[in-house]
This record gives C-alpha cells, structure tokens and sequence, in this order.
C-alpha cells in the first residue's frame, strides 16, 4: 500500500502518462474460484497471470508467474495428523494491497517448517496489472480469504489466518465472522490509514474526461511483484473494509490469540490503530513485536508481558527505521533484501528525479528506512524492503507457536 496519496507532478505541471497497463485486464476484478479445489485454483490463476503479462521474455514471465500466483506447502518433518484430516494446523496467507504472493514466501517456508498447511492468496486485482485495481471491490477480496479458510478446512483441524497489511485487516475482518479461526499473525496490519482515503472515489463524475485522476500515482511499474501506480479506488476500498472491522467489532469480541510485528515508523498503516487493536484483545497468549527507534514513544501503557520491542536502527546497513514494507522479507531476498535487484524509490518518481536515479541506480550510496519527514530530510532515502531482524522475528513467532 502507498502511504503518498497525492499524485506528483513533473515540473512545467505534467503528469506521467497513462498506458495500457493502467486499464483493466478483464481478467481480474472478481474472485471467480469458489467451485475450484486449491491445486486449480493455483493453476487457474497461474494461466490468468500469463495471459496478463504476454509479451514478456521466458525468464520474466516464469518470475513474475511464480511469484505472483498462489501457492500452497505441505509441512516436512514429523507433525501430528489431524482428527480425520491430514494435518492438524493450516495457515492462511494473505497478501497486502498492491503486493503478490511473493511477500508471503519466507512466511510460508516458516510455517511449513513449523508443521502447518499452507496455502496463500492472490486477492482479485492483483498479480495481473494496476489497471484491474480500477473496479476492484473490498469484498471480493474477502470472498477469496473465505474460500481459502473453507478449502484448509477440509485438511486441517485448526485454522489459523496471516496477514501482512491490507491482508492483516481482511484476516481480522474473516475471524470475526468465522468461528473456526484459532488464532492470527498480522504483520504491519492497516487498521487504520489517510483519512484522504474516504473521499478517493470522489474523482467518479469526472475522471471518464480525465482518467488520470482515477490514479493518486502513475508510475513505471518496474517491480515484477508489486505494482508502483496506485489507483484511488484501491485506498478507498481498503478504507471501506477499515470502517466494516469497526463496525463488525462492535458486534463481535475477539478472544483469539494474535501475534503483529509492526513498526513504529509506519507511514502507510497508522501505529496506534494497531496499538488500539492489540490491547483490546485479552488473550494472555497474545504478543506485539514492534520495530522502534525511540522504545519511551508510542507504548505508554500498553501491558508489557504483550510487549517485545525492537531497535530498527541498523547503522552498519545504513539503516534509519523499519518501514510498513520491511516486516516479512528477510535480508537475503533476492529482489527485495539487502543486495536485491530492486530498489523502493517511487516517493522520489517524478518531482526529484535526480534522487529518483541516485536511489535506484547507487542502492549502496544510500539510506534505508521508512519515508517519514525525519529520514528524508538526512539524505537520499531507499525504502527498507527487507527485515534485518528476521531471524528473530521467526524465533520469535515460534515461541508463540509453542504457546498456542
């Protein structure tokens, strides 16, 4: 999700051009997989992301297919068998808004090293091109997180849902309707985002004339596993699923046990929702891991047998701060993590261009963190992709896992 929601403009006053990637595919605006058994929908959508993308080379296209499908993972080693199921634990993965499956593949390694059935989403809009994110609805996003739930049903005894951002409140959204949920992993889950959010689709009476103002930003989509162009409808249908997680709390008290990491430094999700939402829920099992540069700020009351906190300043890998995008993707990713072959620098695209090129072009010159005011003002700021605490985080999750 882009924290950024005003659109930014070249000088002399133009504005990126919009192309065929900025219009929807026809392929994917509803969840369209209920009759499937996981193996076809896999497959099915996998066919979907290759008519999508035709016209990239064979190397790209078999990168950003398996990165951008859904996947699914068998746990290894000896775990108990469930009660007339083949396994006894299943999670369910769930992306964030703009993001792929992809961000959920060391998250993924992790469970299924931990004994869980695994099987992750590709939520309708995604995976594909931005443009499908035009007519995109919040609730065909939960309609894919119910039919994922009721296919791990069928081999699992316990039900548990992960979630990184968006896909954090569309878990929190399916557990409270959804009995048979035990338990939740959130990572820099949006609970609350820019107020600009509830009037984004506001743009309808007249962006037929302008489609550039369907877009808060256009552009040039390098990554192969996330989209760089936000479309306003997407924020304003993730502030829509916000406001029905309020209302449906209202209604139905959460006695489960939750495990988030998040950061402090949040510019996309706001903090204190999150800090909000972890102290209202009584579970004694229930644990906040939260990467912070000041460990006196943001926490004041919160119960500290919940509480795990994190220094996030890394100075020997020029880090300032971890970011909402830096929580589930270990150094070593390749495209991601310290060394990758992707840099985070649309916040300079395309009123800064000099920066713009300094951050993609020279990653090792510059700094990491999240984009507040603070670290922008020291220097040519990369945003942090990548978790340099991970190893950690997962020796953290495991001794929650030991709890369940």
């Amino acid at each position: 999700m882009v924290s950024d929601m005003n659109n930014k403009r070249i000088p002399g006053g133009a504005t990126p051009q919009l192309e065929k990637r900025h219009r929807a595919s026809g392929l994917n605006s509803k969840f369209n997989g209920d009759q499937l058994e996981f193996a076809d929908y896999v497959a099915h959508h996998r066919e979907m992301i290759a008519q999508a993308r035709s016209g990239m080379g064979a190397s790209d296209m078999e990168k950003a297919i398996n990165g951008n499908a859904p996947f699914e993972m068998k746990p290894t080693g000896n775990y108990p068998a469930g009660q007339g199921k083949p396994y006894k634990r299943g999670v369910l993965l769930t992306h964030g808004l703009t993001d792929s499956p992809y961000f959920m593949r060391h998250l993924g390694a992790f469970f299924q090293e931990n004994g869980f059935r695994v099987m992750a989403m590709l939520l309708p809009g995604h995976g594909t091109q931005p443009g499908d994110l035009l007519d995109v609805r919040w609730e065909e996003w939960a309609k894919a997180v119910t039919y994922g739930a009721d296919r791990l049903a069928t081999e699992v005894d316990e039900i548990y849902l992960a979630g990184f951002s968006a896909g954090g409140t569309l878990s929190v959204y399916h557990s409270l309707l959804d009995r048979r949920i035990r338990g939740l992993f959130l990572f820099s889950p949006a609970l609350k985002i820019s107020p600009k959010a509830a009037f984004a689709n506001l743009h309808k009476p007249y962006s037929w004339l302008v489609p550039s103002a369907k877009w808060f930003t256009i552009m040039p989509d390098r990554d192969i596993y996330k989209y760089e162009s936000f479309p306003k409808n997407a924020a304003a249908q993730v502030h829509s699923l916000i406001q029905e997680v309020n209302e449906q709390e209202l209604f139905h008290k959460l006695n489960l046990p939750v495990f988030t990491a998040a950061s402090a430094d949040d510019t996309t999700a706001d903090i204190s929702a999150t800090l909000n939402f972890m102290i209202r829920i009584p579970h004694p099992s229930s644990k906040l891991l939260l990467y912070t540069t000041d460990e006196g700020s943001h926490t004041h009351g919160f119960p500290e047998e919940k509480l795990e906190l994190v220094n996030s300043v890394v100075p020997g890998q020029r880090i300032l701060s971890s970011a909402h995008t830096a929580i589930v993707l270990p150094s070593d990713d390749t495209h991601y993590g310290e060394s990758g072959d992707y840099s985070n620098c649309t916040h300079y695209y395309p009123g800064e261009m000099e920066k713009y090129d300094a951050c993609i072009n020279r990653p090792n010159q510059v700094l990491q963190g999240e984009i507040t005011e603070q670290n922008l003002a020291v220097g040519t700021l990369r945003r942090l992709m990548y978790n340099p605490h991970f190893a950690a985080l997962k020796i953290s999750m495991r001794q929650f896992i030991e709890g369940l």
